[in-house]
């Protein structure tokens, strides 16, 4: 039988990979490690005050994720993806948050609202498109919370932030804040509704803009060359 002090060891030992993960996850997410950045094991691991194992599960972890990618003679690198890949996500993001907000609706009680609404009121009042991209992700997954299904929420967790840290800021600039903002205080106003499928629906068009845009602005780009 473990004692406590083997079990409290081999916790911590567990969660360290997970504690590193989430660290470069979130720099790869807010800019700070810029795609095609070499993430080298054995700076990661003094950085971390670990061995090159726990970084090295934490950066497959990631490339599990789409984050990072392994090139021959380079090792570990912050991934980019092209317009083609982007679109298949965001697809992907379509299915998931959709039947999300389905089966979220009926679950909506007057706190889920308040926080979406708070989340947009801060949305609002954010003038960097930093802000506006970290607020729509708190949109996004306070939407589909509600849900109560937590392998879900990972999977959105994943494709939605892997998503947004490509698309948020081109479309930022290209479109501005107010059409997306009217699009979420008009899903918001459905779920107030009780209305699934309007909600959806309503989801569904949201995503979908994004993705048209970022396809027409790639084909403006290439004419211009």
């Amino acid at each position: 039988m473990n004692s406590p002090a083997k079990k409290n060891l081999a916790d911590k030992k567990q969660s360290l990979p997970h504690r590193i993960r989430d660290q470069i996850r979130y720099e790869i997410l807010t800019g700070t490690l810029p795609a095609g950045t070499p993430l080298k094991q054995d700076l990661l691991a003094a950085r971390f005050q670990a061995s090159r194992i726990p970084v090295r599960e934490a950066l497959r972890q990631l490339e599990t994720e789409g984050l990072v990618a392994y090139h021959l003679n380079r090792g570990a690198v912050v991934m980019k993806m092209d317009i083609a890949q982007i679109c298949e996500l965001l697809d992907i993001r379509i299915a998931l948050e959709c039947y999300a907000v389905r089966i979220a609706v009926p679950n909506m009680a007057q706190a889920d609202f308040e926080e979406m609404e708070s989340i947009l009121a801060a949305y609002d009042a954010a003038d960097s498109v930093e802000e506006w991209a970290d607020l729509n992700r708190r949109f996004h997954m306070a939407l589909c919370l509600p849900a109560n299904n937590q392998r879900l929420r990972r999977l959105i967790e994943e494709y939605g932030l892997n998503t947004d840290r490509y698309t948020h800021e081109m479309m930022s600039k290209a479109t501005g804040k107010r059409k997306p903002q009217q699009d979420h205080y008009a899903i918001v106003e459905a779920c107030r509704q009780h209305n699934a499928q309007l909600a959806a629906s309503l989801l569904e068009a949201h995503i979908l803009e994004t993705r048209k845009n970022l396809v027409a602005m790639q084909r403006m780009a290439e004419n211009a060359r």
